[in-house]
């Protein structure tokens, strides 16, 4: 703050030119001052990556609601209608002969018939939703480059936030592969025989609802879509703490309400 007082004695003194180069000197000094500290701050502050996008938050423990997810059996029925229509056009054209068949794959306890000339039939695909979509809850954790599905049951699917495609998995029994598009997020499972899985997770604007919808489609045919809502929850404490030990294995030691 500028002292005028101490000014206005200058002036008495010393007279109006050498006051005038005093009160230039007192207010640039005043002016400049807090740009150079707020400079000092501003370079304080975090920048923003870029190359890591802002997703939406999906972590947390989720419930499935049964009365909004699909019943696959509802949702095979109205996809066999549909068929039944395309087959019976296609079975009153000529030159359509019998496929061979070929052996079976087998995922979990479903088993899908095969032939060399067409892919698995839409009752096994739908069979197939149901087991991969069979679980009540979800427990997802997120980080700022990081985020992983844990499924009862099944291994946990996990793929980073940034932008691009993301292999996450691969051998010769099939190929898996996760992405984003826009903010949702994308999971594609290649199996042999041209079965292709697809997960894809959307998480709503106020984060308490969780939409997955797992896709199948076989040797390039029509996709069986099996929509399963989620809303998030409070999940219990575990009982039991449990750690990997190399000498022991695994131990586990009970945990106690309030600890």
């Amino acid at each position: 703050m500028i002292n005028y007082t101490i000014i206005q004695r200058w002036f008495r003194e010393h007279g109006f030119r050498k006051c005038a180069w005093a009160v230039l000197i007192v207010v640039s000094t005043s002016v400049t001052a807090p740009s150079t500290s707020f400079a000092q701050r501003t370079d304080d502050l975090p920048t923003l990556n870029l190359d890591l996008p802002i997703r939406l938050d999906f972590s947390g423990s989720w419930e499935k609601d049964f009365r909004r997810s699909d019943n696959w059996e509802d949702e095979l029925g109205r996809a066999m209608r549909i068929r039944q229509e395309a087959a019976a056009r296609q079975r009153a054209q000529p030159g359509s002969g019998r496929s061979i068949s070929a052996p079976p794959i087998s995922i979990g306890n479903v088993n899908l018939s095969r032939s060399r000339g067409r892919g698995a039939n839409i009752v096994d695909l739908a069979r197939l939703a149901e087991y991969i979509s069979r679980q009540s809850t979800l427990e997802i954790t997120q980080r700022r480059d990081e985020i992983k599905i844990e499924r009862s049951g099944e291994a946990a699917l996990v793929c980073g936030t940034a932008y691009g495609i993301m292999e996450t998995f691969a051998n010769e029994h099939g190929v898996e592969v996760c992405g984003w598009d826009a903010q949702q997020l994308v999971f594609q499972i290649m199996l042999p025989d041209d079965l292709i899985i697809v997960h894809r997770f959307t998480v709503s604007s106020n984060q308490q609802q969780l939409s997955v919808i797992t896709s199948i489609s076989s040797k390039g045919g029509e996709p069986f879509n099996l929509i399963q809502v989620y809303t998030r929850y409070d999940a219990p404490q575990d009982e039991f703490d449990c750690v990997q030990t190399l000498s022991r294995g695994q131990v586990c030691n009970q945990v106690f309400q309030g600890q």
